[in-house]
């Protein structure tokens, strides 16, 4: 009977340990899998100080989403500090490090992404215009490995003149810097239209990269311009510090897309807003690692747009602006 009774216990115990194990066990599977951390790379063309603002955002939107850096995400980034032959390399680095994303600032770091991988799901996270790059079928089917962010809105560029003619009234010659190599117009159609409304003679003056700056500000001043537009380019983003530099030394109030010109000791700038799109460019992230393709995806819009200006370079070039430009802005750099 006693060895009965044990046989009994000893039956139970196996099949009470059976029981949690079958319980137990794949609850810590389970805690594996949701702990895994995914791999996400990043491409630029510029700098990585140049980008910090918006890694920040990209970071920011990623841990509104649960995600934490170093525990469920790892994220590695590649600069090809505006030497754009750099990118095919670091794009085939990046691929070869088989991040579940790849996340590209602009076209160029794009098209060397896409040049080295037609399986790895591709964010744009800032681009002007992805279909006519190129990269996507259409806005809403993009197709392939490819979705994300756009901002292509030429009228942005007419409402810079606008803008610039409101704070400075004066204005009456505008040189328009241009970058040839760039393959668009940039909306020159639509900034022609707006200066024909506004009374304005424009210049246009075509770079091919940093060598022709010096001679392009010599054609502003030969041309007596009052004041200068920046058409926005991935290379003239690149050197935007030489730029604003120039502007400075001609003593030539201008105005830009970019914020990141403003910042670099620019003027004013409207346009949209990049950490916005960062931000935005998280949940596509999101969405492709839950499961997502991005063929499926519909290529958004930018929806969010800023003023920017810089009082301090105002006060250098012995302007004052008037109260309604400042109460519009949405920031004011002292």
């Amino acid at each position: 009977m006693i060895i009965r009774a044990a046989l009994v216990a000893n039956l139970a115990l196996g099949v009470l340990a059976g029981l949690v194990a079958a319980f137990i066990v794949p609850a810590r599977v389970d805690a594996q899998v949701s702990t895994k951390a995914f791999r996400l790379a990043y491409l630029s063309s510029l700098s990585e100080t140049d980008q910090k603002y918006s890694l920040a955002a990209l970071r920011q939107g990623l841990r509104d989403l649960g995600y934490s850096e170093g525990q469920n995400i790892v994220i590695t980034a590649r600069y090809a500090e505006g030497k754009f032959e750099r990118l095919s390399a670091l794009a085939a680095e990046l691929v070869a490090m088989k991040p579940d994303v790849i996340v590209t600032a602009g076209p160029q770091p794009a098209h060397a992404v896409k040049e080295s991988t037609d399986t790895i799901p591709i964010v744009l996270a800032v681009i002007s215009d992805p279909v006519r790059e190129g990269l996507v079928a259409s806005l809403a089917r993009p197709g392939g490995n490819i979705t994300g962010m756009s901002f292509e809105n030429p009228e942005l560029t007419a409402k810079r003149l606008e803008l610039l003619k409101q704070a400075i009234p004066r204005v009456k010659r505008v040189a328009v810097l241009s970058d040839a190599t760039f393959g668009r117009t940039g909306g020159l159609r639509e900034l022609q239209t707006a200066a024909a409304a506004l009374g304005l003679e424009l210049n246009v003056i075509e770079v091919r990269g940093p060598d022709d700056f010096n001679a392009a500000f010599r054609s502003a001043r030969s041309g007596r311009a009052d004041a200068l537009v920046v058409l926005a380019s991935p290379l003239l983003n690149a050197h935007r510090r030489k730029l604003t530099e120039h502007a400075a030394r001609n003593r030539l109030p201008a105005t830009y897309e970019v914020r990141a010109f403003v910042e670099a000791g620019g003027l004013m700038s409207y346009g949209p807003s990049f950490a916005d799109m960062y931000r935005r460019a998280a949940a596509y992230i999101d969405k492709i690692l839950k499961g997502a393709r991005p063929a499926d995806l519909p290529v958004e819009q930018a929806s969010r747009f800023e003023l920017v200006v810089n009082l301090k370079t105002a006060k250098a070039l012995g302007l004052t602006l008037p109260p309604s430009v400042l109460q519009r802005a949405d920031e004011v750099i002292q």
